[in-house]
């Protein structure tokens, strides 16, 4: 891997060292002479990397000698990009001075020469020394110059493998091979060549070749073709030879006169003539489209219906024969069968029951291995002769490359990795910055590689950078080092073990901060180390980066994540770490603080000079400091979702790389920065604000010719007139996105024909146009390139708040659209056939929206079977007009959304829609029982039912019996606000009823005032009823939860007792039942969560016969609060892990011994509103997780809530024993936020001793409120009871005492907090 680097990073220093702008400065500076050694220096050690290459793998002094290098290398090229940036820092802030246009001219004279550099002298001889010291260790280390290429290192018994196999080594597989086969066995139809392709892809390891075997000698396969071959190619495709094979294979006699390549051609094309062959070629390697026909040539005078299996790693050679495999890869093997075939190849056999204490360890490797059926086989195997349980712990706890395997399981990845251009190496180590189970983005990861400096290239087109960095990832991923992502197009993962092999590619210039990444992460690596990227956690100690201020080498600081980044994920930063890390990492180019809580930039933001990237989105950031725009190396900043961003500098033109601004989402920021405009350079500018006079004018946007990706205008109505719109040249704009948009206020100065004029201008190029969004645009009509049939690619059409609009433009026509959503057109009437156009109607569309479109009356649509083929999600809400629907059939429809609507709506929808599973209404008129009655009729295929605030509707059906013949499929059903429900059905406990509703499962009632009684059907599992005034419920006979909320008229004999319905209760919520008193828990043996609030006269959990809970065996949570009336239990479950209780009959401090189970891992204690209660739990060895829950309520002057979290070590108590490490103080965003006065700090000293660890002190933090008066805190009352092995207790005199712990969280609220730890 170091001499990959080493030679991507030397092809940049020697474009850097040719430039010209780089010698004129170091003239200028007088260290052109130093700089002049360098070229030199690099070349002389250029030539050994070649023999290095080979012998770095088996000579751990020339891979040190290598990695030596590299670090040299990065610290030369921080040289090289200081120099390059006073020069720009000179141009650009005296541009007006006479010394200026001398720099700028830099002409070389006595009197521009100023005296040398002494700085920049000392850093050049330094390194220049250090070349010579590495050039003169080549003696020692038997290095020297050569040109040969290392070979690659692949496995050389590679190519012997046949399609010879034993089936009983083979786990799973039986639905691709199923699918295969039929593919095998079907006529392909007409084609230019007789045999068909069946490629199967997939990367290294995954069972290509297995599953191909499995193909290959199926007897249905065998008994199809007459003539069968198999042939290994691997990366030795030389057509002479593999011809050869296939010749040889297929059963064709080689003779000597067949020994020249054109006759042997000719004798294979003879041989297998008018014959329907099978030919398997393993492992092929070939991207050369003209190579591959020239080897298949002679195939084609075959029999139609032969077929070539091809298996791969690699997609180019399949893209180039038409196939487009991207969503076909092979994926790993399913959980279970992972797990079968690891027992196997360990055990013996295919499971695990005879060995259960080994089964955990089994599922972990699994996991590990990323079910990767050649990692599991390498790994089982070598565990095949130990059963005991220490050496498979072992394996879990060894990176699989350092394990013995790592020479079967490597070859099968690196071989691919091998294959890798030296760019391509460099880009794949940079992968390891991210956790397992990442989703990259490939426009976001381009722009990383991009800062590094990896993109390098001789000509000076900027956009030429982002082209190389796309062809790279495309490389990547054809190669299946990415893979797509689940239920995304646009994302991409990347498989475990290719994370593994990224990690341990990445050597010691790259570290990831995370659980699964174990790196050597001590401090005195952290010198060396360029490359650093953390998982963001919800809280982050100052501490855990304190120690990267040694790391002064570092290029790059990364916050990341695993999976989805959602906007309220955010993690807490405090502003401290921030301004004291940026002051120490001055060589920074990648910096991203996304998603973190910090609230300003600090000033010192000016020193990190080298920076590229700069990703501040989704941060609560309210402006940006004056002298961000010092940062002339800046590339990319996204600002994206920074929801309080008002303002960006003023000084933004100095910033004259800035290649992509991202200011999304961001409401407050209503002007543009002065200045914008000369930025030349700009590709993404994704929110531009049209002003008049002073402020950015439309016209403006001509000047951003590279302009591409996604773009919002917004202020349109200020655009006076046409031209200015077309001086814009948004025809040559390749844009992925656009959305345009104007005033939502609608007066007289809006002008109908200027804004059509207006629109028309902005018609982008056609040929990368994705999503449009068309917003409060004036127009009595859409411009005619809205909806024009050449944007082809066009996959989302918006259409809102456009109120003059009375028609809508000729969408059906966009072959590809899926997703179109027509919002608050309020001027259309009707919808018909000009929607329509000539052709075949929406071919791709998916999903349709039609919302707040109050004067729609009439959708008239002779569709038959050329319109809305694919449509699966229809959506018409607050329609109220809307009467008259002619459509044809929907076949393809499955959810189907109708709110604010007439009943004739959604009569007729599920008429033509007889496919529906999801159907949600809502605020339907004229919905009565008759109407009702009739739809239910049409909702057989109905999975799940949602009906809200339909208040003419009495009953859901007429009967169980009548019910259960058509709502065969109904599995959900939730009801919600109906108020003239009163019942489910019209006729309940119906004798004659033979025939329940069996799908059922799952059955929610919320507010609906009428409803006195709840008959469920038996088939029901889940039971949830909120705020009815229901007074009496017959529960199923297999329910398992059940949630009854606010039902103050309940009854309270519903729950235990000789209610045998309730045995299979697994999970019960209950709140506000004023009746309830007491719940008999004898029957409930399943219960494994119970929780209880607010009940004010429920006295018990127990009756005369159990006094205690000892009998709920599977109870594992349990929750009880403001129940006024009952006491705490004496003897609790004994299998309890998680106990919140609080607020009962008596107070804490009178509970007497509580005797909690020893099994317990977290307690919450409540104290009552308006006291302070100050408890500490001392864990021994019992385990609890948290320490201890503290509620602090006051009067409105100070209001604050502190929590203390003490993380268990029952079994390594020397973990805690440095008080450093674990005392963190953590305002929360609610404190942090409120800007109501200064945060004081105390510091208090006791002693406790936990698992004989002594802590010394802990830190608070107070927040005071408006007025600012001393807290007076009532003494603690002595508390003192068992628990487990330990004990319950506080003190007396210790105003903010109790025990030291791992965490001190304050906030500020009003409110009590559940489950606030």
């Amino acid at each position: 891997m170091a001499e990959v680097v080493v030679s991507a990073l030397l092809r940049g220093l020697f474009e850097k060292l040719a430039s010209t702008a780089l010698k004129n400065i170091a003239l200028y500076m007088g260290i052109d002479a130093e700089i002049n050694k360098l070229p030199r220096s690099l070349t002389k050690i250029q030539g050994l990397l070649a023999d290095a290459s080979r012998k770095d793998i088996t000579n751990r002094f020339v891979k040190r000698w290598l990695n030596d290098l590299q670090h040299l290398a990065y610290e030369i090229d921080d040289v090289l990009d200081d120099l390059a940036t006073d020069a720009m820092e000179k141009e650009l802030s005296s541009e007006s001075g006479t010394f200026s246009r001398k720099v700028r001219k830099l002409i070389p004279n006595c009197c521009t020469k100023f005296p040398k550099n002494t700085e920049m002298l000392s850093k050049l001889d330094s390194i220049n020394a250090k070349l010579q010291e590495l050039y003169k260790e080549k003696a020692d280390l038997g290095l020297s110059v050569t040109n040969t290429p290392s070979p690659r290192n692949y496995n050389k018994n590679r190519r012997f493998q046949s399609s010879v196999f034993d089936p009983s080594r083979i786990v799973g597989r039986q639905a691709e091979k199923e699918a295969l086969v039929q593919q095998l066995l079907q006529d392909d139809g007409p084609s230019h060549q007789n045999f068909g392709i069946v490629p199967i892809l997939g990367m290294g390891g995954v069972g290509k070749t297995t599953l191909a075997k499995l193909l290959y000698n199926d007897p249905r396969v065998k008994k199809h073709f007459k003539l069968k071959g198999w042939v290994c190619i691997s990366d030795d495709f030389n057509i002479f030879g593999r011809t050869k094979d296939i010749f040889k294979d297929l059963g064709g006699e080689l003779k000597k006169e067949s020994e020249g390549f054109n006759k042997l051609q000719e004798t294979l094309a003879d041989y297998v003539r008018g014959k329907r062959f099978l030919l398997v070629l393993d492992d092929i390697w070939c991207e050369s489209y003209l190579d591959w026909q020239t080897l298949i040539e002679p195939l084609c005078a075959c029999a139609s219906g032969s077929k070539i299996v091809i298996t791969t790693q690699k997609d180019l050679l399949l893209k180039r024969l038409g196939y487009d495999p991207l969503n076909k890869q092979l994926e790993s093997l399913s959980y279970d069968d992972a797990l079968s075939l690891l027992a196997l190849h360990a055990l013996g056999i295919n499971n695990f029951d005879s060995h259960l204490s080994l089964k955990p360890y089994g599922e972990e490797i699994v996991k590990k291995c990323g079910r990767l059926p050649l990692a599991l086989i390498a790994l089982g195997t070598s565990l095949r002769t130990k059963e005991d349980e220490e050496s498979w712990k072992r394996v879990l706890e060894t990176q699989i490359w350092n394990l013995p395997v790592e020479g079967e399981i490597l070859p099968a990845l690196r071989v691919s990795y091998h294959d890798l251009s030296a760019p391509l190496k460099q880009v794949f180590a940079y992968c390891s910055l991210f956790p397992k189970g990442f989703l990259f983005d490939k426009e976001k990861l381009v722009l990383l590689w991009m800062a590094e400096g990896f993109l390098h290239q001789s000509t000076q087109s900027h956009s030429m950078e982002e082209w190389l960095g796309h062809e790279y990832f495309d490389e990547l991923l054809s190669r299946s080092f990415f893979q797509s992502a689940p239920n995304s197009k646009s994302l991409f993962v990347m498989h475990d073990l290719m994370n593994e092999l990224a990690t341990h590619s990445a050597g010691e210039f790259f570290v990831r901060l995370d659980i699964e990444a174990k790196k050597d992460t001590e401090e005195k690596m952290l010198e060396k180390y360029h490359h650093m990227s953390f998982v963001r956690e919800e809280y982050v100690n100052y501490k855990k980066f304190e120690v990267f201020k040694r790391a002064k080498s570092l290029r790059t600081f990364l916050a990341t994540s695993v999976g989805v980044e959602e906007s309220w994920n955010t993690f807490y930063l405090s502003n401290k770490t921030v301004v004291d890390l940026l002051s120490e990492l001055p060589l920074l180019r990648v910096l991203s603080l996304s998603n973190s809580n910090i609230s300003e930039v600090p000033e010192s933001i000016d020193t990190l000079r080298h920076l590229r990237y700069l990703n501040l989105s989704r941060t609560q950031i309210k402006d940006l400091p004056e002298n961000i725009s010092n940062l002339y190396n800046l590339e990319t900043l996204i600002l994206f979702d920074c929801w309080k961003l008002a303002k960006l500098p003023n000084n933004f033109l100095k910033l004259k790389n800035l290649r992509h601004l991202d200011i999304r989402k961001t409401p407050c920021l209503n002007q543009m920065p002065l200045g914008i405009g000369e930025l030349k350079n700009l590709q993404t500018l994704s929110k531009i604000i049209i002003e008049v006079k002073s402020g950015f004018e439309i016209t403006k946007l001509k000047d951003f010719k590279n302009l591409c990706g996604e773009v919002s205008i917004v202020g349109l109505e200020k655009v006076q007139n046409a031209t200015d719109a077309s001086v814009a040249n948004f025809s040559q704009k390749r844009l992925s996105e656009l959305e345009v948009v104007w005033s939502n206020t609608w007066d007289d100065s809006r002008n109908e024909m200027l804004e059509k004029d207006v629109l028309n201008e902005l018609k982008p190029h056609n040929d990368k146009l994705i999503k449009l969004k068309i917003r409060s645009y004036g127009g009595l009509e859409f411009p005619k390139w809205v909806g024009d049939p050449l944007f082809d690619h066009l996959k989302h059409v918006s259409l809102s708040g456009c109120k003059t609009c009375t028609s809508l433009p000729p969408l059906a026509q966009l072959q590809s659209l899926k997703e179109l959503f027509i919002i608050g057109l309020e001027g259309v009437e009707a919808v018909g056939m000009e929607l329509l156009g000539t052709c075949r109607a929406f071919p791709s569309l998916e999903i349709l929206s039609f919302l707040e479109m109050n004067k729609w009356e009439k959708w008239s649509i002779n569709n038959g079977e050329d319109v809305f083929p694919c449509l699966k999600q229809l959506r018409i809400s607050n329609c109220p007009k809307l009467v008259e629907i002619m459509l044809e059939n929907i076949r393809s429809l499955n959810v189907l959304d109708i709110h604010g609507c007439d009943s004739g709506v959604l009569r007729r929808l599920v008429e033509v829609a007889s496919s529906v599973s999801k159907l949600k209404i809502k605020n339907i008129s004229r919905l009565d029982d008759a109407v009702w009655r009739c739809v239910v009729d049409h909702l057989g295929a109905v999975e799940e039912l949602s009906i809200e605030r339909c208040d003419r509707i009495s009953y859901m059906w007429e009967s169980e019996a009548v019910a259960s013949k058509v709502l065969v499929n109904l599995r959900d059903l939730n009801v919600e606000l109906c108020d003239k429900l009163v019942s489910l059905g019209k006729i309940e406990n119906d004798e004659n009823c033979n025939l329940p509703i069996a799908s059922l499962k799952t059955l929610k009632v919320f507010r609906c005032w009428k409803m006195g009684h709840c008959n469920c059907p038996n088939s029901i599992e889940t039971l949830i009823i909120q705020s009815c005034s229901i007074t009496s419920i017959s529960l199923p006979t297999g329910l398992k939860s059940l949630v009854i909320q606010g039902c103050k008229n309940l009854s309270e004999g519903v729950l235990g007792g000789q209610n045998n319905n309730t045995v299979l209760l697994e999970k019960v919520m209950i709140s506000d039942w004023l009746n309830l008193k007491s719940i008999n828990l004898n029957c409930l043996v399943h219960l494994t969560q119970l929780e209880i609030h607010s009940c004010t006269d429920l006295e018990s959990l127990l009756d005369e016969e159990s006094p205690n809970l000892s009998y709920l065996t599977s109870l594992k949570r349990l929750y009880i609060q403001h129940c006024p009336k009952m006491d705490v239990c004496v003897i609790w479950p004994p299998n309890l892990q998680i106990l919140e209780i609080g607020r009962l009959k008596k107070p804490i401090s009178e509970w007497g011994s509580p005797n909690f189970p020893t099994s317990l891992v977290n307690l919450t204690l409540y104290g009552d509103d308006g006291l302070l209660e100050l408890f500490a739990l001392h864990i021994e060895s019992s385990g609890i997780k948290v320490f201890c829950f503290v509620q602090l309520l006051f009067s409105t002057d100070h209001m604050f809530l502190v929590l203390w979290v003490m993380q268990s070590h029952k079994t390594k108590p020397e973990l805690c024993s440095n008080l450093d490490n674990i005392l963190d103080c953590v305002i929360s965003p609610e404190a942090s936020q409120s800007g109501l006065g200064q945060m004081k700090k105390r510091k208090m000293s006791t002693s406790s001793n936990i698992s004989g660890v002594s802590y010394k002190q802990f830190t608070m933090f107070r927040k005071e409120l408006s007025v600012d008066t001393d807290l007076a805190l009532s003494p603690k009352k002595k508390i003192s009871t068992k628990c487990g092995n330990g004990r319950l207790e506080g003190g007396d005199d210790r105003r903010y005492g109790g025990p030291g712990g791992d965490s001190v969280k304050m906030a500020t609220t009003g409110r009590s907090c559940r489950r606030g730890v």
